[in-house]
């Protein structure tokens, strides 16, 4: 049965995206760029979300054999993995740029409506010691960079808006892994080269190079650690129980469409992406254009354990079309974890350096299953065309 979802008042403004970063915590002495095993053993003194009342979720992390529970995850990973900022990096998701290289080991993958209404990916990755490079790369819009700057992530981009991003990326508080281009005052060279795509247009053959950005992170002296006071994005189920039996009530969900089935100007019209639920292994797989959707490194679907539907009013800026999204205050959002559709709300309102928070109808935060999650931002003024059945 086709759900549409109703729209409720948000009160998050769009100039909320405008305001001056808080940036990171700790600027002053910082440590050099490593790579997972070269990160000290101290832990952050903080811990995931406490535990809804009623129902077990992780809580506090603790050290089992040298591995740790990731913020981004919540799955058993070398806590020198878990325990180092990730990257986000910016990933076109048009047809002409397919297919993406890497992208199915990124953490959290965050979707975005750009100009021409289509949409661009910001991958999140926290494990990416075995990958030789990332991409196509592509160019930044400032909602991406407030959202990464959320998850204390590296912001890893080639091209920028610069009228919207200009003086907003090349803040002390934001640290980025950019390509030398025009309004990027320190460019990280090093990081970025093209790789021979025989009939792909230019804009689609820069790629993120791993050891590069090792170098251009401590050329550029960025701390890899997180901060103390660091919020996590996430609650996660308890090891041994799903998240779903939290919300048996709720709906059920296996097609998730975030443009729907009808043509719109709300980011998902042109290639129709949609996610479909398999009960076996409790995964949703994603879809575009009535094809898989995967990564050319392994041939494999992209598939994530949640999807979230975070709805942000928005605006057109100017005759280019580059469009703008409230991701500061609080709006409507759907958790589909475990076959369901959880209804709720976000909140995003104590700076640039703490990610918008997920909730139920009843103020509790939403548990998440652990493993990877996809969040769709949903242009809230075409909310209407969003289904699931």
């Amino acid at each position: 049965m086709r759900k549409k979802i109703l729209r409720l008042l948000a009160t998050g403004l769009l100039a909320g995206i405008m305001l001056a970063g808080c940036g990171k915590k700790n600027e002053g002495e910082v440590n050099p760029a490593p790579s997972a095993e070269e990160i000290p053993q101290e832990t952050p003194a903080n811990t995931l979300e406490p535990t809804p009342e009623g129902f077990p979720t992780v809580s506090e992390r603790e050290m089992v054999d040298g591995k740790m529970q990731s913020y981004l995850t919540g799955e058993w990973k070398d806590e020198k993995i878990v325990n180092r900022r990730p990257i986000a990096v910016m990933i076109p998701n048009n047809s002409p740029a397919m297919p993406q290289y890497g992208i199915s080991k990124a953490s959290i993958i965050y979707e975005a409506p750009v100009e021409g209404r289509i949409t661009r990916l910001m991958a999140v990755f926290e494990d990416f010691d075995d990958l030789q490079r990332i991409g196509p790369v592509r160019s930044s819009r400032d909602y991406f960079v407030y959202v990464a700057m959320g998850y204390e992530a590296l912001y890893c981009n080639w091209g920028l808006a610069r009228p919207y991003v200009e003086e907003l990326i090349n803040r002390d508080t934001v640290q980025n892994i950019s390509a030398a281009v025009e309004g990027i005052y320190n460019p990280a060279h090093e990081a970025f080269d093209r790789v021979s795509r025989p009939g792909y247009a230019t804009e689609f053959t820069g790629y993120l190079f791993i050891d590069g950005l090792l170098e251009a992170a401590e050329r550029l002296n960025y701390d890899w650690e997180y901060d103390n006071d660091y919020v996590p994005p996430f609650t996660f189920a308890a090891d041994g129980v799903r998240a779903e039996d939290n919300y048996k009530e709720a709906d059920d969900a296996t097609m998730i469409y975030p443009g729907g089935h009808e043509g719109n100007k709300g980011g998902y019209g042109a290639y129709n992406p949609y996610f479909e639920y398999n009960n076996e292994d409790k995964l949703y797989y994603r879809f575009q254009n009535g094809e898989e959707q995967i990564d050319e490194m392994d041939d494999s679907q992209l598939a994530v354990s949640n999807v979230v539907f975070q709805y942000c009013h928005g605006e057109v800026r100017d005759d280019h079309d580059y469009l703008a999204f409230a991701v500061h205050g609080e709006g409507d959002a759907i958790v589909f974890t475990g076959g369901k559709a959880i209804k709720g709300t976000w909140e995003r309102y104590d700076g640039d350096t703490t990610p918008a928070k997920f909730y139920d109808k009843d103020g509790e935060e939403i548990i998440f299953n652990t493993g990877k999650t996809w969040i769709c931002n949903i242009w809230e003024e075409y909310g209407e065309f969003v289904e699931y059945e």
